[in-house]
């Protein structure tokens, strides 16, 4: 039974080897995508903290008139008071050389601009993604951060024009896109190393308490061969549950079938609550950023951050997306204040969310490796450097057994050879 398991390994993992092993390295640097554009790029997310800082809405003015044809999607405030403002902004393809030529022209001296070479956060508090777009076709979306203090716009950055996009591209759609071949590549890649490491933990499975120790060991002092060995059943051992919780949970930006049969397990709604609607009044005006942003923070305390969206139209709202301290990256709290009286008048918070919805959020904090913090994160890291090295030492390990095969098979040859010479002399 074991040869059948052990060649069903070997194929899939023939199969797919490659694409699991770049899927696994990409992941590996993704894993602390945030920490490494902070350190990378600490002048575009940290500033001097002043006396005072000025208004949302003189924020917004300053990037509409360093990018004229620039529309507003969200604003980003942290409580830390050394941390930039991030103003989500969409601007029109066409226009984008001759605003940065005017961008080049007023901003800080070169020596204080940098390129937007990685990271990066969207409105909804994920490192790296671009906040939602607000203009439609033909438009790119950025996101300006700002110097809540001068107003001084540090940087304009394009997450789609970074080296961790291109990781990121490279690690969901093998750089295709989201309706290329990649994404099914990857997919089916990513639904294969599922049996791949189920058939590995039932190779692996000790038949006796001598053989299970040494399966949990490294023999380091042995052959170079007994190590290769050791390190892909060791390793792979230790390593199999969280990669194959990493793969199952990918599967659900894979496939459509997959992410659906999550509300149809737990009998939940995949449609999203409506949000309240704000109540018309011609005589008054749309409320600011700034009086939607008091509003929220007497609403909701010790947060990591705020972000505010403003109404579309005239029965809108000012959607305000909170992320609570301690919480997972898809944790968010929403609140809803009318755009007329600056109440709240409702809220959405993720504890009141269905179970299926609250099951997906929890999909790409475990996926990443940040649901428990920097401790999974090191667990993830390091997981996604030994599922690099399976595809390695398993063909190592392969082509070692053709090669003892052979050898088996020539000594064989040798020996009936002899043995058919040594009848004919007797004849």
């Amino acid at each position: 039974m074991k040869t059948f398991f052990r060649n069903i390994h070997l194929y899939l993992s023939l199969a797919a080897g490659l694409v699991i092993m770049t899927c696994c390295f990409t992941g590996a640097i993704l894993v602390f995508e945030k920490e490494l554009q902070e350190a990378t790029n600490h002048d575009r997310y940290f500033v001097k903290q002043e006396n005072t800082k000025l208004l949302i809405e003189q924020l917004i003015s300053n990037v509409k008139q360093q990018y004229p044809a620039a529309k507003v999607a969200s604003v980003k405030v942290y409580p830390n008071s050394e941390r930039s403002v991030e103003v989500g902004i969409s601007i029109p393809e066409k226009g984008k050389k001759e605003e940065n030529k005017s961008k080049a022209k007023t901003e800080q001296p070169a020596k204080e601009r940098e390129t937007a070479a990685a990271g990066g956060k969207s409105s909804a508090g994920q490192i790296g993604k671009p906040a939602a777009p607000a203009g439609g076709e033909g438009r790119q979306t950025h996101t300006a951060f700002v110097n809540p203090y001068t107003g001084q716009v540090l940087e304009l950055y394009n997450y789609r024009e970074t080296f961790f996009y291109t990781i990121f591209a490279l690690h969901r759609w093998l750089l295709g896109g989201n309706d290329s071949i990649g994404k099914t590549i990857t997919g089916i890649s990513t639904f294969i190393f599922l049996f791949i490491l189920l058939t590995g933990i039932i190779l692996w499975w000790p038949k006796n308490k001598a053989i299970l120790k040494q399966r949990l060991k490294i023999k380091t002092d042995a052959s170079w061969k007994r190590v290769n060995h050791d390190l892909h059943l060791v390793l792979g051992f230790y390593s199999a549950i969280f990669l194959f919780i990493f793969a199952f949970t990918a599967l659900a930006w894979s496939f459509k079938w997959f992410n659906n049969g999550i509300y149809t397990v737990t009998k939940s709604s995949m449609k999203p609550v409506e949000p309240p609607r704000s109540i018309y009044t011609a005589d008054k005006r749309r409320i600011s950023y700034d009086s939607a942003f008091v509003a929220i923070q007497k609403a909701a305390t010790n947060v990591q951050f705020y972000t505010l969206r403003a109404p579309n139209d005239s029965t809108g709202i000012f959607s305000a997306t909170v992320l609570p301290i301690g919480a997972h990256e898809s944790a968010a709290d929403n609140y809803y204040i009318d755009q007329y009286s600056g109440q709240v008048i409702g809220n959405l918070k993720f504890q009141d969310k269905n179970l299926g919805q609250r099951v997906r959020s929890t999909f790409k904090p475990v996926h990443v490796g940040s649901i428990y913090g920097l401790p999974s994160k090191i667990v993830a890291f390091l997981v996604c450097i030994f599922g690099v090295t399976f595809p390695i030492t398993g063909t190592i390990m392969w082509l070692n057994r053709l090669k003892k095969q052979k050898t088996k098979q020539t000594a064989g040859t040798k020996r009936q050879a002899v043995a058919v010479g040594e009848d004919v002399d007797e004849l």
